[in-house]
């Protein structure tokens, strides 16, 4: 089995395009195979012969759950940090050991620039109370890069004081200010209650997660009242977990896109190790399991069977429509769709 240089893989990866994506992720594929013990075990568990691998929906995907027990790594190093997912008292979570906190840094820069632009002329506010109160959680780590990379001396995270927050949107409206405010449901909705004000320059997104702070709703509903209460088009949405390195993002109606170097595919519910081939005529949807493709994560597993249920489209575009039935209940995905 060819293998490639380590650099020779990464330096290509935030280069992809639809055109060498399928090659690309067998090169990760092969790399990761001969340098994590653990994907590699996995895979001679459900593969016959490794080397006859060709093609996309060939390769083994890891499930998620291994992240709760095992250590997740290609390669031997010291992890910078170690992010670790919510949960609900008493379970398991998964923690996922990063190897270079700029590559990640890389990652969901260049995914925000890709979908939002130039990251320095926004107003970034993180709404994220109970991630905040918690250590080792990927998404505050990410959005305080954000707030730092806005260059927007207001910018800032906000825990519980809506009071200062929604004078701070009230200010960048009245000046035009590009803003984005991002935020777990609950803490969303709460604000939203008790500051109902009409948007024109403010971006609204959530991250999902209602945390048993508030009666579960369906994310249509969510959205429905953020749009009533901000008088807002559209609620955009984040799709990421601990688990990955990138991030896919929705502008509105849960639809997401990915940036080139991640893919979405699905499998079957009957059978976990059938992964479905890609391909879709104009105006037909797929539905299946959420399989994930992240090429940035290939210090760890590029190559992650979720539990979440999805259908793809045929423009490229993805939606989350749920979890599977036997799956532990993810602190950011309390949400009944």
């Amino acid at each position: 089995m060819n293998i490639k240089p380590y650099d020779n893989i990464k330096s290509q990866i935030f280069n992809v395009d639809e055109n060498n994506f399928e090659a690309l992720s067998i090169e990760v594929f092969r790399y990761q195979y001969a340098n994590n013990a653990i994907y590699r075990k996995y895979c001679d568990l459900t593969i016959r012969d490794i080397g006859t691998i060709k093609q996309l929906h060939e390769i083994p995907f890891l499930p998620i759950q291994f992240f709760k027990s095992q250590q997740i790594t290609t390669g031997n190093f010291e992890a910078e940090a170690i992010f670790e997912s919510s949960g609900t008292t008493g379970s398991i979570n998964s923690k996922h050991y990063v190897k270079d906190l700029n590559w990640y840094t890389k990652s969901f820069l260049e995914g925000f620039d890709l979908f939002y632009g130039n990251i320095e002329v926004y107003c970034i506010l993180g709404l994220l109370p109970s991630y905040l109160e918690r250590k080792n959680a990927s998404l505050v780590y990410m959005v305080n890069e954000l707030i730092n990379k806005s260059k927007n001396e207001l910018s800032g995270f906000h825990l519980y004081d809506h009071k200062k927050l929604h004078e701070i949107i009230k200010s960048n409206e009245a000046v035009q200010q590009k803003t984005l405010l991002i935020g777990v449901s609950y803490a969303l909705l709460d604000f939203s209650e008790s500051f109902p004000m009409k948007l024109n320059n403010t971006i609204v997104m959530e991250t999902g997660g209602m945390k048993g702070k508030r009666e579960e709703m369906t994310k249509q509903a969510l959205h429905q009242t953020l749009m009533n209460q901000f008088e807002v088009a559209e609620i955009h949405s984040e799709y990421g977990m601990t688990e990955l390195l990138s991030q896919a993002y929705s502008f509105g109606k849960g639809i997401f896109s990915t940036p080139p170097w991640m893919k979405i595919v699905l499998r079957s519910e009957d059978n976990p190790l059938q992964t479905f081939i890609n391909v879709l005529k104009e105006n037909e949807t797929q539905r299946g399991v959420v399989n994930v493709i992240d090429l940035a994560n290939i210090d760890s597993c590029s190559f992650i069977a979720t539990e979440d249920t999805g259908i793809n489209y045929s423009d490229g575009t993805f939606e989350i429509t749920g979890r599977l039935n036997n799956s532990d209940i993810r602190g950011c995905g309390l949400m009944i769709i």
